[in-house]
């Protein structure tokens, strides 16, 4: 009996604060043009599908319409859904969403194959080139440049800082 106690007493503890840290962990990856993304409604399968944002950042729901999800979280997204299934069609639906396919981040300039790559969580700029073929021969080492996507203005980004889908990063060329 005494052991049995034992372990609970440490068992407790552990469950409580992984479901504590877990319950805290929310995406703040905001959705754009262009990112698809899985919705499931539990028990509900004619409500479960996936969706590409339009041009506009809208999905056509089922029973909804067109809803805007331009700029949300996943979370905000599922919340607002749930709130509309709610209002009329669902006794306390349950809905998840998930990022399945990101937008493509653009890279030009003095790299081997510019273009349109696919993003992927946790990219650099040091993964981001290395995906492109890597630097030519005339790439600066200093002068390289994002625009994030819904922005014009032009940042110098470094080696190790983050690249997010949409953005457009230019390496320009050294004069030596």
């Amino acid at each position: 009996m005494i052991k049995k106690m034992h372990w609970l007493l440490i068992l407790i503890p552990l469950f409580i604060f992984t479901h504590a840290v877990n319950a805290g962990v929310t995406s703040d990856y905001r959705l754009g043009t262009g990112d698809k993304i899985s919705i499931k409604v539990f028990g509900e399968e004619e409500l479960s599908a996936e969706f590409t944002l339009s041009d506009a950042g809208t999905i056509s729901y089922p029973f909804l319409g067109e809803i805007n999800a331009l700029g949300n979280t996943t979370g905000e997204l599922s919340r607002l859904i749930t709130a509309l299934l709610a209002d009329g069609y669902l006794i306390n639906p349950s809905v998840n969403i998930e990022v399945i396919g990101y937008r493509e981040f653009y890279i030009n300039g003095q790299i081997e194959k510019p273009g349109a790559y696919a993003y992927q969580p946790g990219l650099t700029l040091h993964k981001a080139v290395a995906l492109a073929g890597g630097y030519t021969e005339r790439a600066s080492s200093s002068k390289m440049y994002v625009i994030r996507d819904g922005s014009s203005k032009r940042v110098r980004i470094k080696n190790n800082d983050r690249v997010f889908p949409g953005d457009v990063i230019t390496i320009d060329e050294s004069f030596f």
